[in-house]
């Protein structure tokens, strides 16, 4: 995940976190777990990727932003960005 989020969730710093295969969905809800809130700022009321952000699992941008449905598998690697903006 991009350092800035650690700002935010001390945490998670330096971690490399393992999750069990399976959902976007799944795997935020484990990460949930273990930084409190963390999907509240990423997801918006409705469960949805927020717009300012973007999660990769390995290379390719996840396709379902709304349900999270995309598939992680055992040797997979779900990054998270967080687009930053200013003026």
């Amino acid at each position: 995940m991009t350092s800035h989020l650690y700002r935010f969730f001390p945490a998670l710093e330096g971690l490399e976190i393992t999750v069990s295969a399976g959902s976007v969905a799944d795997a935020l809800a484990e990460l949930n777990q273990l930084a409190p809130n963390f999907s509240d700022y990423i997801l918006d009321d409705t469960g949805a990727l927020r717009r300012h952000v973007n999660l990769c699992i390995n290379n390719e941008l996840i396709v379902d932003r709304k349900k999270l449905s995309d598939q992680l598998g055992e040797e997979d690697t779900l990054y998270i960005f967080q687009a930053l903006t200013g003026g």
